[in-house]
């Protein structure tokens, strides 16, 4: 009995030496082996494989130690995937707080209003602080890993800078950007005057891409919008040269050609009345307003200045005119 007490009373002491000891290296700041330290813990790591990647990047202490204290301070399953960055002073238990907060270092994704989703492909595939999931996968799969209804996925992806975690998925990245788009797009479409001739959001989506791609002055959307949905209402074509150089696709090198603007395709306006089957890039906010608030007006023609904004004509003599003298001065100046 005298012996079993004494075995109970010594493994309360190692109990409270081991506490005690645990106690006094969470407090202690660590030794980094360089400041800031950073490392990556990939998603559905447990506590002992993260301590593991913790202490190969330099953090300065056996992978058994910090996981014991993860799992007397009953964090072993919250540790959140992602990068962080440590600087020199943080002691183990502030380390602990940080892994279970998910305070992890972001990078930025700047996706650009005009681009094309090839082009939106490209850039990311070359971002250095992002896990690449859609390589090598068809348009068609990632919008069905998206959720996404529609066929193409053109025009269906906000622009906007996006502040991400470092190493997260493109993917979740283009979820958050095509969510964005369809909030912007719904209330748009909520606010649109009586008597705009969509037959759906998705059609007032197609047209804010002809306007993103037709200019880049934000005054004269509205008029461009106002010229197009003029010509819809009487049946004429579109005729604009953006929809035919995205039908084109890579066989475009930069120079628009008069064949081109014959050669029959689904994007071609000049061949085919309305609109095309699909967006022709990702429209930013001021153009899907535009779409869906269009200026009142005759006009049915417009011509850049060569100043990045636009003469708008209401008859063809008036925009003939107009033509003339623009290019005249563009000749002047070449």
């Amino acid at each position: 009995m005298r012996l079993l007490k004494h075995l109970f009373l010594l493994l309360v002491l190692t109990s409270l030496a081991g506490v005690s000891a645990v106690g006094w290296f969470a407090s202690q700041p660590l030794e980094l082996k360089s400041s800031p330290l950073e490392f990556t813990l990939s998603s559905g790591m447990g506590l002992a494989a993260a301590s593991r990647v913790m202490a190969e990047a330099g953090a300065g202490f056996p992978p058994w130690q910090f996981s014991l204290l993860g799992r007397l301070m009953g964090k072993a399953t919250e540790i959140k995937a992602g990068s962080y960055l440590l600087e020199q002073g943080v002691t183990p238990f502030q380390l602990l707080d940080k892994l279970t907060r998910g305070d992890v270092t972001q990078a930025e994704v700047r996706l650009l209003e005009g681009k094309t989703f090839r082009q939106w492909r490209q850039a990311l595939d070359a971002h250095p602080d992002l896990r690449h999931d859609t390589s090598g996968l068809t348009e068609a799969e990632v919008l069905t890993r998206l959720d996404a209804t529609e066929p193409h996925p053109e025009g269906l992806f906000f622009p906007d800078t996006y502040l991400v975690a470092k190493q997260s998925s493109d993917l979740d990245l283009l979820r958050r950007a095509y969510r964005a788009m369809q909030r912007h797009l719904q209330k748009e479409w909520q606010r649109r005057p009586a008597g705009t001739p969509y037959r759906s959001p998705y059609e007032a989506l197609i047209m804010a891409s002809i306007v993103e791609k037709e200019t880049g002055q934000a005054s004269d959307r509205p008029l461009i919008a106002g010229v197009f949905i003029n010509r819809l209402r009487v049946g004429m074509a579109l005729q604009t040269d953006p929809t035919v150089i995205y039908g084109l696709g890579e066989a475009f090198d930069g120079n628009l050609r008069k064949r081109d603007l014959l050669a029959d395709t689904p994007y071609n306006t000049y061949t085919r009345p309305g609109l095309p089957p699909t967006p022709i890039a990702m429209p930013g906010l001021e153009s899907l307003r535009a779409a869906l608030n269009p200026a009142n007006g005759d006009h049915f023609y417009f011509v850049a200045r060569g100043d990045g904004s636009s003469e708008f004509s209401r008859t063809l003599d008036e925009h003939n005119r107009a033509v003339a003298r623009y290019q005249k001065r563009k000749g002047a100046a070449g």
